[in-house]
């Protein structure tokens, strides 16, 4: 049985759990290589939208335009995120890790015990603790746990969970245990600053990526700060 109330603060909680659901949802399209959505959020300035909706100064100038084309910012993508090459950067947690896999045992050809940066690392070992503990499977990132896109389709379903509990579906213990595992996602998401330079000194054509990277950056280091309160760890992996 519900434990909420109809509040005016507690609408407003479930507002901002449902914008920053929208925010993240987006983010997870672009960075799993949905260049029509991407396109089609930045012809209606959906980036910049949800963005000025936070109280928080996120730059929006490159987020917004009908000059986008989804071939274009395909031929893009696959350039940054997906062939390996000069502007390739890897779009997982692992690969920005500094510090070797020690735990994580891989069949992967691509990981190399002892070495940073391999593919599939205990950064992804991590993440998909975390997805089983919501019972939640990622249908985005190539299967790769640590993808980008995954993590941040798991923070949109974990948000949109949190403004249903705070609807009235739920009890604080669920909402309690919702939050703690938006805290615990957000601690493994330091690496996106890492993620986000590299991206920045990559992408300087179309330079859409690196807009869309600095706003992630931006929204997940102050959704970690100020609504989760909690402390993003670093790129080296983060004990469970």
């Amino acid at each position: 049985m519900s434990e909420h109330t109809d509040t005016d603060d507690g609408r407003e909680e479930a507002a901002m759990a449902t914008a920053r659901a929208r925010l993240y949802g987006l983010l997870a399209a672009t960075f799993d290589g949905e260049t029509e959505t991407t396109a089609a959020a930045l012809d209606r300035g959906a980036f910049a939208a949800v963005a000025d909706v936070f109280p928080i100064d996120i730059e929006t100038a490159d987020l917004r335009g009908d000059g986008y084309d989804a071939d274009a910012l395909g031929v893009g993508y696959d350039n940054l995120f997906v062939v390996p090459g000069t502007h390739y950067v890897p779009p997982f947690a692992s690969a920005h890790a500094t510090d070797p896999s020690e735990a994580f045992e891989s069949d992967s050809r691509y990981h190399t015990a002892g070495e940073a940066g391999e593919l599939l690392g205990d950064p992804a070992a991590d993440m998909a603790k975390l997805y089983a503990a919501a019972g939640f499977s990622p249908e985005r990132g190539d299967e790769i746990p640590d993808h980008v896109a995954a993590c941040f389709e798991f923070m949109r379903a974990l948000c949109e969970r949190e403004a249903a509990l705070l609807e009235g579906e739920g009890t604080e213990a669920d909402l309690r245990a919702v939050r703690e595992l938006q805290s615990r996602t957000l601690s493994r998401l330091g690496w996106i600053d890492r993620f986000e330079a590299a991206v920045a000194s990559s992408d300087t054509v179309e330079g859409v990526f690196a807009a869309i990277a600095r706003l992630a950056r931006t929204f997940t280091a102050w959704d970690a700060r100020e609504v989760v309160q909690t402390e993003p760890q670093p790129s080296e992996t983060t004990p469970s």
